[in-house]
């Protein structure tokens, strides 16, 4: 699937504290769940790593924010808590490579995890 820039979402992966961590999810294979992401979102969306989106309760957080052109058509960031398994990654990648937020509905497993973000979560570094 070609894309334009335009209509490239952003992927941001909490991996700092707690998230992406065997000390808070034993058991659960962090680095493939991130690099399923990547390659399934390759083309549709940039994935980047972000240091503490603080929201350490709902971990493993990821935020995907829409495209420009999403953006214009009324998608906003949408964060998903729990992002702890083959399904739920491969459900935001398929959303993600049907556009993503302004474009698409979030598939169930997606829109079930979706929390609001506290209001000190609002900026991130990008690690």
């Amino acid at each position: 699937m070609s894309r334009r820039n335009d209509t490239t979402c952003t992927i941001r992966v909490c991996r700092d504290c707690c998230c992406g961590t065997e000390r808070k999810h034993p058991g659960v294979d962090h680095d493939g769940l991130l690099a399923r992401i990547e390659d399934g979102a390759l083309g549709a969306a940039r994935v980047t790593r972000s240091a503490c989106l603080l929201a350490c309760d709902q971990s493993n957080v990821v935020v995907v924010s829409p495209s420009p052109s999403g953006r214009r058509a009324g998608g906003r960031p949408v964060w998903i808590r729990e992002v702890l398994d083959d399904d739920t990654a491969d459900a935001l990648v398929e959303w993600v490579r049907e556009g993503g937020p302004g474009w698409s509905d979030p598939p169930e497993p997606i829109a079930r995890r979706a929390f609001p973000p506290s209001g000190l979560a609002t900026a991130y570094i990008t690690v």
